[in-house]
């Protein structure tokens, strides 16, 4: 298997960040991202849903814009016929009921947690993550200075999948952003 070198290697500095002595973010890369695109045809939805669910424990699919999780995998429902499978082995899915596809490598994935957090995404996402609007468990497709990302407000924080081409300069946007809050980069 070839080892996955990070989009940020070489520019990511754990760390605090910033002058303020109180975090108010704290953000990282979590790297060795498993991540598999399952996609149904309308007809075949409810059986590629349950399987994806099955994958990873779980009785029921998620809604779209919606995720569940079990034992450290989840499943995002990031279309209303595409699902991430994320931290688990993709199951075997016949071409009839859907088509399947590893993003392991294509994207970056950032998380960010903290008091100030949905703050400085809020500074760059058209999106209302204030609890009610955004609660855990939801996902949602928007951009960051016109690049594609994926959120999903997971129960640590929000974990952010970038597109690799263009993870190094929205993490130094990310962190541009972060510092003014106070900040610590994880290892």
């Amino acid at each position: 298997m070839v080892k996955r070198v990070s989009a940020l290697a070489g520019h990511y500095h754990p760390g605090p960040l910033g002058t303020s002595a109180d975090v108010g973010i704290t953000l990282g890369e979590i790297r060795d991202l498993e991540l598999w695109q399952m996609a149904a045809w309308p007809e075949t939805l409810a059986a590629v849903g349950t399987l994806a669910a099955e994958t990873i424990g779980v009785d029921d699919m998620p809604a779209p814009g919606q995720a569940v999780t079990e034992s450290g995998a989840a499943v995002l429902r990031i279309e209303p016929l595409k699902f991430w499978l994320i931290g688990a082995t993709a199951p075997e899915l016949n071409t009839d009921q859907g088509a399947i596809v590893e993003l392991s490598h294509s994207r970056t994935h950032l998380r960010l947690f903290g008091p100030q957090a949905a703050t400085l995404l809020n500074r760059h996402l058209p999106l209302d993550l204030r609890e009610p609007s955004f609660p855990v468990g939801a996902v949602a497709s928007s951009a960051i200075d016109h690049v594609g990302v994926t959120l999903w407000r997971s129960q640590v924080g929000y974990d952010l999948f970038i597109p690799r081409g263009f993870a190094l300069s929205l993490w130094q946007v990310l962190l541009l952003g972060a510092a003014q809050f106070g900040a610590m980069v994880t290892e």
